[in-house]
């Protein structure tokens, strides 16, 4: 297994908020490897604490992939609205560096036009977001 991969995907269903915030930040980089998508989608919306949530996409967004980048759009689509502003916020703090920022706004547009609607749904409000950022 890829250096990490293992103990992130082992830490990502820790009880320790902290872990699994961990977890997600060191999982970004697997965005493309479909168990650490699982495990990533997981923390996006994650019940047990907000920070996890906000890091995790913030990890995301700074990855900036298509892989990457389509994960938050999933969860985005899923999240109630609590976890929505969490998302919001992490990639937000991300958004504020304007070539990161450029970069996850390039993504969206490739993946408004995803297959699956959650995904051209979920990449329609990150692109709201990008454009309120760039005001």
């Amino acid at each position: 297994m890829m250096s990490g991969l293992g103990t992130a995907l082992a830490e990502a269903s820790s009880p320790s908020w902290t872990q699994r915030a961990c977890a997600g930040r060191a999982l970004a980089s697997f965005a493309e490897v479909p168990e650490a998508a699982e495990a990533l989608l997981a923390l996006l919306l994650d019940v047990g604490n907000t920070a996890v949530t906000r890091e995790t996409a913030e990890a995301l967004a700074q990855v900036g992939t298509v892989a990457a980048v389509r994960l938050i759009a999933l969860a985005v689509a899923e999240a109630d609205d609590n976890q929505a502003d969490w998302l919001q916020t992490g990639v937000h703090d991300v958004l504020v560096d304007s070539k990161s920022g450029l970069e996850v706004a390039v993504v969206c547009r490739k993946l408004a036009r995803d297959p699956e609607e959650a995904v051209r749904q979920g990449a329609t409000a990150i692109s709201a977001w990008t454009d309120a950022t760039a005001r």
